[in-house]
C-alpha cells in the first residue's frame, strides 16, 4: 500500500469490514479528487486483482496529472470496501448495507468492479438508483441487468465493462463446434457451481447443445464451497462423455481438475474453472493440467501478441505488482472501467452522476480487452475481433506449461489437442 492511509469502519451486520483510502500522488493532488468506489469481495482472487487493475489505472492517471474537468485537472481517489458477497453464508442484504454505507460515508462519484455475485447486483439496482450513483461492474453476469436498464430508465446508472453471460456462451458455443469438427465428439457431462450465473450458463448451453447435434449425457450442481467432485466423474465416464463442460468461480473448484486427472476421466475438459486461468495454475497442480482447456472472459487477464493493448496491461500490472495477473475474469475491464469513467467525465466536463451516464453511453474507445462502446443495456458490447468489440478467448495448456489462446481465430495462437491419456 503506497502513501495509503487504512481507516477501521467498524463492525456491519457482524463482519468486521475495512476501507481504504488511496490517493495516489501526482501533479493534479491539489485539487478537489474525484472519488471511484470498489465494493466487492477483496478477499477472493477476481476481487484483489481487480482492485489492483483499479489502482494500476489511477496510478497512471494521476501521474499523467489527473481528470479535466472544464479546465481543471483533478486526481482519482479510490475508495474500497469488502463487501464479501463472494463468501459462502453471506447474505445479499449485508452486502448491500456495506455498499450503502460506502455510499453514504464516502460519497463516490462512481463505483467500479462492485458485487460479484449476479443476486447482489440484481438486488443492489434499485439502492443504485436510490442514490444516483454509476456503477461500472466487472464481475457479475447475469444478463438480466441488461435488460432491466433497457427497460427502465430508472436504472440507467448501472453499466457492464466485463462480458455477461451470453457472451460467454457465445464462446463456449465456437470452442465445441471446433471440437465437434476436429474430433467428432457430440457427448458431454455439465458441472456447474450453484449460483445464478453458472447456472443460467449451464441453462444456455444445455439448449443449445441439442440445436448442435450434441446430446447432455448429464449434468451436477455444486454449493459454493464443495470441494468432493469424485462422484460426477465417475458418472461421467460412465455415461460415456467426451467433454466435460465446468463452469465454477470459486477457489475451491480447482480440487475438480486434481480429480479429473488422478481418474484419468477420457473427456476432455472445457470451460470455465477461475483458479485453473492464471499461469500459477501449472505449478499450483502439479505441472498435471496439460490438455485443459479454459476460458478467460476478458482479453488482456492473458497477454495477446495478436493484440497489444492486452499485452501490455498484463506486463504493466506485472511490473507494479511484481506478479502476473492470475485471474481470468475481472482485472482487465476494471482497470479498462477507470479510463472510461475519466473518458466520460471529460467527455460531459462534469462528475454530476446523470452527466457520467450519458457521456458513457456516448464512449467508444480503444480498451485492453478490445473496443469498448456500450450497447442500449449498458453492456460492452463483446464479438470476435478486437479491432472492432471487446473480446474474451479460450486458451488450452500446453504439456510444458504454456497457455496457448485457441479461439477465437483473430487471437488464436494454435490449435486444441487432446490430453496425453486421451491420445491411441
Amino acid at each position: 500500500m503506497t502513501r495509503g492511509l487504512r481507516v477501521i469502519v467498524g463492525l456491519l451486520a457482524g463482519v468486521f469490514l475495512a476501507v481504504t483510502v488511496f490517493l495516489v500522488p501526482g501533479p493534479a493532488l491539489s485539487a478537489e479528487p474525484i472519488i471511484i468506489g470498489v465494493p466487492t469481495s477483496l478477499g477472493f482472487l477476481e476481487g484483489k486483482e481487480s482492485y489492483n487493475a483499479v489502482m494500476l489505472a489511477v496510478d497512471e492517471i494521476n501521474k499523467a496529472g489527473g481528470v479535466q474537468v472544464g479546465k481543471t485537472k483533478r486526481p482519482f481517489k479510490v475508495v474500497a470496501l469488502d463487501i464479501r458477497d463472494a463468501a459462502p453464508g453471506v447474505p445479499v442484504p449485508d452486502a448491500l448495507l456495506g455498499i450503502e454505507k460506502l455510499i453514504l460515508g464516502k460519497k463516490p462519484h462512481a463505483l467500479v468492479v462492485g458485487p460479484f455475485r449476479s443476486e447482489a447486483l440484481l438486488a443492489g439496482m434499485d439502492l443504485l438508483a436510490k442514490h444516483k450513483v454509476p456503477l461500472l461492474g466487472t464481475i457479475a453476469m447475469t444478463p438480466k441487468s441488461d435488460a432491466m436498464v433497457a427497460k427502465d430508465p430508472k436504472y440507467k446508472y448501472v453499466f457492464r465493462v466485463c462480458l455477461n453471460a451470453k457472451y460467454f456462451v457465445g464462446y463456449l458455443v465456437g470452442t465445441m463446434k471446433f471440437i465437434q469438427k476436429k474430433f467428432g465428439f457430440n457427448k458431454v457431462f455439465i458441472m456447474h457451481q450453484d449460483v445464478a450465473w453458472a447456472r443460467i450458463t449451464a441453462k444456455i448451453m444445455t439448449g443449445i447443445y441439442g440445436k448442435l447435434g450434441w446430446k447432455v449425457v448429464g449434468t451436477a450442481s455444486f454449493p459454493t464451497g464443495s470441494s468432493k467432485f469424485e462422484s460426477a466423474l465417475l458418472k461421467a465416464k460412465m455415461k460415456g462423455a467426451q467433454v466435460i463442460l465446468p463452469i465454477f468461480d470459486m477457489p475451491q473448484s480447482g480440487i475438480l481438475v486434481k480429480q479429473w486427472r488422478a481418474m484419468r476421466v477420457p473427456a476432455l475438459m472445457a470451460g470455465f474453472i477461475s483458479p485453473l486461468a492464471g499461469s500459477a495454475a501449472w505449478t499450483i497442480f502439479d505441472k498435471k493440467i496439460g490438455g485443459a482447456i479454459n476460458a478467460i472472459f476478458e482479453l488482456g487477464n492473458i497477454p495477446s501478441a495478436k493484440y497489444p493493448p492486452a499485452a501490455a496491461f498484463y506486463q504493466a500490472y506485472q511490473k507494479k505488482y511484481g506478479k502476473e495477473v492470475q485471474a481470468g475474469h475481472g482485472p482487465a475491464p476494471s482497470y479498462a472501467s477507470v479510463y472510461l469513467l475519466k473518458a466520460a467525465i471529460e467527455k460531459a466536463g462534469s462528475v454530476q452522476a446523470d452527466a457520467i451516464v450519458a457521456a458513457l453511453e456516448k464512449v467508444e474507445t480503444a480498451a485492453v480487452m478490445g473496443k469498448a462502446k456500450f450497447s442500449k443495456g449498458h453492456q460492452v458490447v463483446y464479438g470476435a475481433d478486437p479491432g472492432k468489440q471487446a473480446l474474451g478467448c479460450v486458451f488450452q495448456w500446453t504439456n510444458d506449461g504454456k497457455r496457448v489462446i485457441v479461439f477465437p481465430p483473430s487471437v488464436a495462437e494454435g490449435q486444441i489437442t487432446l490430453p496425453a491419456w486421451m491420445k491411441k
